[in-house]
Parts: C-alpha cells; sequence; structure tokens
C-alpha cells in the first residue's frame, strides 16, 4: 500500500506471452535490413517545468544581448569590429527566436516569455555595456557571457534526455553553428587589439570582474551556486546611457556638413550625372552603410521589450546593412580602390544618433530606403546594358533587401509610434531640416522652409 503524498517507486513487471514474444522473434530474425543501430539512451536530468526555466533564462540573456550590442553600434570606431557586431545582433536574437519557439513547444505563454524581465541579469548586462571601450566590450560580450552560454548550451545537450527532448537538443545545436565562428572571431579580434598596444592586464581584470558578477547570480542557468558579488560596480556610480555619436577608426577620412560625395570630395571624379558617377555614387553608398547598422542597432535598444516580431526584424535588417557594408567595400577594392581614399559620409548617423527613434526610422526607411528603390531599377538596367557585371550583381541583391526592408519597416513604425504617416513624415522633416542647418549641409535664409521630401533623400539618403 502506498502511503498519501508519496511516490509510488515499485517496478510493474511486464506481461509478456512466449509465443508473441517467439514470434516476435522470427519475425525480426526474417527481416532483412540492417539499419543503423540507434544508441541513444533514454534518461535525463531535466523536467519539462525545469527546461523550460533555464530556457526562458536563456532567451532573455540572448535578447538583452542583441539589445546590448545594438547600444553600441555608434560608439564602436573599428571598421571590422562594427560589421561583426551588425552580425552577432541577428545571431542573438535568432537564438533568442529559436529559443522561444521551444519554449512555446513546452508549454511556456507567450506573454509569459515576452513579458519575462529578471533585475540580476539586466544588473549584469548594465554593468558589462559599461565597457571603457570596444575591447572591453568584446571581452564581456564573448569571452565571459558567450563562452559561458557556449558551454552551458554543451552541457544541455549532454545531460537532457536525447529521445524526449530531442528538439531542445536540436535549437541548442543550430544556436551553436553561429556561437562557434563568433567566440572564434572575438578571441582573434581581442587578440588584435592586445597587439596592437590595448593593456591585456587591463582586459583580464575586466574579464575576472564580470566573470565573478555572473557567478553571483548563479551563473547562465541561476542553478550554480552563488558567488559574492564583487563590488563596486561601474553602474553603482553611473547607470549605462547608449552612446550617440558616430565613431570611426583612424583609417577613416570623413564628412559631415554635405550629403554629396562629389563636393565633399572636392573635385568630381567622373561627370555629374554620368553612369560613371552613378555607378561610384552606388558602391560608396553601400560601403557607407555603416551609418544603418549604427540606426538598426540603435532603434533596437531603444524600443527593446516593446514587441519581440519588431526585434526580430531590426537585428535582421541590422545584419543586412552589415552585408551591404561590406558588399560595398568589397566592390572598392573590386573597381581598384583603396576603400579608405573615398570619405565615409557621416552625415545620417549624426543626425539620427541622438534623436527619438521613430523620427530616425521615419527617415531611413520612408526616405532612405524608398529613395533607393526609386533609382536603383534604372541603374540596374543601365549596368546590364553595359554589361557591367559587377553593378549588376550587388544591385541586384541589394535591390531585393531594400524592397523587404521598407515592407518591415512599416511594423516597426507603427510599434515606434501612433503618429499619422503624414504627421510622421513632417515632423521627421523638420527635425533633420534643423540638423542639416546645424551642420552647414544646406542654409538658413529669410522664407527658409524645410526641407522636401526629395532634398532630404539627396541629402541624407540611407
Amino acid at each position: 500500500m502506498t502511503i498519501q503524498g508519496e511516490r509510488d517507486t515499485r517496478t510493474i513487471e511486464p506481461v509478456s506471452r512466449p509465443e508473441q514474444r517467439q514470434a516476435a522473434a522470427e519475425r525480426r530474425k526474417a527481416y532483412p535490413y540492417k539499419f543503423p543501430r540507434d544508441g541513444r539512451k533514454m534518461g535525463g536530468k531535466f523536467t519539462v517545468e525545469e527546461n523550460a526555466r533555464r530556457m526562458l533564462r536563456w532567451f532573455y540573456f540572448e535578447r538583452r544581448l542583441a539589445h546590448g550590442l545594438g547600444s553600441w553600434t555608434l560608439t564602436i570606431p573599428d571598421f571590422e569590429v562594427k560589421i561583426e557586431t551588425g552580425r552577432h545582433i541577428f545571431w542573438h536574437m535568432d537564438a533568442a527566436r529559436k529559443l522561444r519557439d521551444r519554449l512555446l513547444e513546452q508549454e511556456t505563454r507567450k506573454a509569459t516569455i515576452d513579458n519575462f524581465h529578471d533585475a540580476e541579469i539586466d544588473a549584469f548586462m548594465d554593468e558589462l555595456l559599461s565597457a571603457s571601450d570596444t575591447p572591453e566590450l568584446l571581452v564581456g560580450v564573448h569571452q565571459v557571457i558567450g563562452r559561458a552560454l557556449e558551454v552551458t548550451y554543451r552541457h544541455h545537450i549532454d545531460d537532457t534526455c536525447p529521445v524526449t527532448d530531442t528538439p531542445t537538443i536540436r535549437v541548442l545545436r543550430q544556436i551553436l553553428l553561429d556561437y562557434e565562428p563568433m567566440l572564434a572571431w572575438a578571441e582573434q579580434a581581442v587578440a588584435a587589439y592586445v597587439d596592437g598596444g590595448v593593456d591585456e592586464d587591463r582586459l583580464e581584470r575586466w574579464r575576472w570582474h564580470l566573470a565573478r558578477l555572473l557567478a553571483s547570480i548563479g551563473d547562465t542557468t541561476g542553478a550554480e551556486a552563488r558567488a559574492e558579488r564583487p563590488a563596486p560596480l561601474r553602474i553603482d556610480s553611473k547607470p549605462y546611457d547608449r552612446g550617440d555619436v558616430p565613431c570611426r577608426d583612424e583609417r577613416f577620412a570623413t564628412f559631415r556638413n554635405t550629403g554629396d560625395y562629389n563636393v565633399a570630395d572636392g573635385q568630381p571624379r567622373y561627370e555629374a550625372g554620368s553612369y560613371e558617377d552613378a555607378r561610384l555614387r552606388f558602391v560608396r553608398t553601400q560601403r557607407d552603410e555603416v551609418d544603418a547598422i549604427e540606426a538598426f542597432g540603435t532603434f533596437l535598444w531603444d524600443i527593446r521589450f516593446k514587441d519581440f516580431q519588431a526585434e526580430y526584424d531590426l537585428a535582421r535588417i541590422t545584419w543586412d546593412e552589415a552585408r551591404h557594408t561590406e558588399i560595398g567595400h568589397r566592390s572598392m577594392l573590386a573597381m581598384g580602390y583603396d576603400p579608405f581614399e573615398l570619405p565615409n559620409r557621416l552625415t545620417s548617423s549624426t543626425c539620427r544618433g541622438p534623436m527619438e527613434p521613430q523620427y530616425a526610422m521615419a527617415e531611413i526607411n520612408l526616405f532612405g530606403e524608398v529613395g533607393v528603390l526609386k533609382t536603383i531599377n534604372d541603374l540596374v538596367d543601365k549596368a546590364h546594358d553595359r554589361n557591367d557585371a559587377l553593378l549588376t550583381h550587388i544591385s541586384d541583391f541589394v535591390r531585393a533587401d531594400e524592397r523587404t526592408h521598407v515592407r518591415k519597416g512599416q511594423h516597426i513604425l507603427h510599434v515606434m509610434t501612433d503618429m499619422g504617416m503624414q504627421e510622421l513624415e513632417h515632423r521627421t522633416r523638420e527635425l533633420f531640416t534643423e540638423c542639416l542647418v546645424n551642420l552647414g549641409v544646406v542654409k538658413a535664409g529669410e522664407g527658409f522652409n524645410i526641407i522636401t521630401r526629395e532634398e532630404l533623400e539627396h541629402y541624407v539618403g540611407e
């Protein structure tokens, strides 16, 4: 008899009938195909409830990493690191999406997932984001929490049931496909900073500090023994706040007092209005979409926790803009330029950086990307007629991306604001007029009006 409240741990013996067992053996013996043997063993450490608790925590870490990296996109000066960060923003948000989908399968409500917050993780992330420079940021994001999550995912794969929990194992393995190159790149990048003169002792102190802070909140699972919280924390004296000034490394020559490459260059390289002029302008615009990495990454931070789908779309667009920047840079090389000989336009990011997200997003979506779509079809046709294989190839992919961005941008704008489109467009033009006047891009005179849609597309673009 089992006493109420106690678990019944008795073994229930099978009721096997000899004639049926013998018949099964004969059928199995006669079966001709010898398929690979499944060596997985039933059994694991986690219940559905514990699985979900851990995955919800990992979802939150991944979501916060995407937000946090987005908040740093303006501040990172180094070209290669800014591009790679644009990629990593999406990889972390895509990991969050995969974990979110699996949580829904494990009977966790969508509202519970999307509204989940953890004050200890928030404090850890804010401290990590309070890095004094990019090398410290990479140490925190990749060598501390990134590496810890990688180890945790591998351990969970080993410890969960390989038969009953196969979907979780598959999700974690998919996430690890992105983690492997991301963490390998980060190790090389930190080494490059050290080789270039960054104090390794300072980076190691920061790594140790963040590792202790992570241990003090039970590590990535929240189930580990808690260490003593380190003190002091940087956020105790100064809360984290994102930067709003676009930064470039010293290889770049930059300009922000015009949106016109020919004006910035001092002397046009090709005749204005010629195919050659349009071709080079298009390629330079792609390289200068480094400012779009900054824009969409910043938007991701500024609207965090408002709508998961909007966050996911922003992260994906940020990755696309990182690809566009690479396309422009590599196309310059293919055209015979040293990409750093061609000055980089900072006008867009200088205006958008401090701006409220709905107006900055309206500029890039309603004016910048739409402006690209107005002109790119003609450019593609001309490139094809001239058998310009390079421009035909890159513009075809860019056009497809921009169409997708315009479509996704409508939902993002509706998350950012409930303003009507006409009011939003007008206020955006007002704000950018003020910025362009302050930069000296346009002159304010008697009877001066806000710039038109066409002028905004020309001066700022994407």
